[in-house]
């Protein structure tokens, strides 16, 4: 079997996944304070970013609404949203424009978003930025998560964060991924003391739902913004990181390492990436082993060479990871 090295998860994928899903958990008091934020945070893992959690909210019911912003991206994270407010409120998420953040400008979203951070007494939200390592080991491990998988619990997490923060929660509304009718069923079983409605479009047929979509649309814009490469480069003309945009083909292009991969920006699961790996990313082979020997104990000698291997030569510009450390190629061991 032949893979990219690019492409490689340990054996640990499992514990590494686990380890990743550890947030880093920080309030947000207005939209000037993401960035700083963002810069400061660690890509490789999720983060989740909350306002501060109303009295009202707590002493009356409210509705809640569900939403995500980069699902479909081959670069940046993913982002899950909720707002919530008591079911009094109606009005005022009409009155501040709530609607589908793709139907917005990024200057209307973030109008509407520094007007939900002044409602602080009225109305809440909360973010999680899920890492686009998470997203792709999660993909890689050895039993498989799918997106929507990845989607759906970070919904119940933020949902279950919310309930037990003490928001009157009585009503939610998601917006789907996948099968609506089995999603609801599976939030239903979760939550059975909630009224749970699921449905295509969520985001255009319900405020609150609008809401959580620019909650979670204004920090993902925020996280690509203020993005730092922890590999040593700062090149940000990625274009809208989406796979069919050439600039963002152009750029996973020249920013593959033949040894590395990409970025931590990039995910590297998908197939836009994949390729690229294949055609400018040295390959390894792998040894086929049936499953007793995988569960059998392995010394580490059979896993070098008994003779030296072909001389060859290949022409590729050493990593930053190399020559920071003033690491150099060893011919013997």
């Amino acid at each position: 079997m032949s893979l990219q090295l690019g492409n490689i998860i340990s054996e640990n994928a499992k514990e590494e996944a686990d380890r990743s899903s550890k947030e880093a958990n920080i309030q947000i008091k207005c939209r000037t304070e993401l960035t700083s934020y963002f810069k400061e945070s660690d890509h490789s893992n999720n983060s989740i970013y909350f306002s501060e959690i109303p009295k009202v909210c707590c002493d009356e019911p409210c509705q809640l609404g569900v939403d995500e912003a980069g699902r479909g991206p081959v670069l940046g994270p993913m982002v899950y949203g909720i707002a919530y407010a008591p079911l009094t409120q109606k009005q005022l998420l009409v009155d501040l424009g709530c609607a589908d953040s793709k139907s917005l400008t990024e200057n209307q979203r973030d109008g509407i978003f520094d007007r939900i951070c002044e409602e602080n007494d009225k109305m809440g939200w909360t973010v999680e930025v899920i890492s686009p390592n998470v997203i792709a080991n999660s993909m890689y491990r050895r039993s498989k998560k799918s997106l929507n998988e990845v989607s759906m619990e970070s919904a119940i997490g933020l949902i279950t964060r919310a309930v037990e923060a003490g928001v009157n929660v009585s009503k939610v509304y998601v917006d789907t991924v996948g099968k609506p009718e089995k999603y609801q069923a599976r939030l239903e079983e979760i939550f059975p003391q909630l009224e749970i409605v699921v449905a295509k479009k969520a985001d255009s047929t319900y405020p609150i739902v609008s809401a959580a979509s620019i909650c979670a649309k204004v920090c993902r814009d925020h996280a690509i913004r203020a993005w730092q490469f922890p590999e040593g480069s700062n090149e940000t003309e990625y274009g809208s990181g989406y796979p069919n945009d050439p600039v963002t083909k152009k750029w996973l292009t020249a920013n593959v390492d033949a040894v590395f991969g990409f970025p931590q920006i990039v995910r590297f699961s998908w197939s836009t990436a994949e390729k690229i790996l294949e055609a400018n990313a040295l390959t390894v082979e792998w040894e086929e082993m049936e499953d007793h020997e995988i569960r059998s104990e392995q010394k580490i000698s059979k896993f070098f060479a008994k003779s030296p291997l072909k001389s060859y030569k290949v022409h590729v510009k050493k990593h930053v990871f190399f020559t920071e450390r003033c690491i150099t190629n060893a011919s013997t061991l």
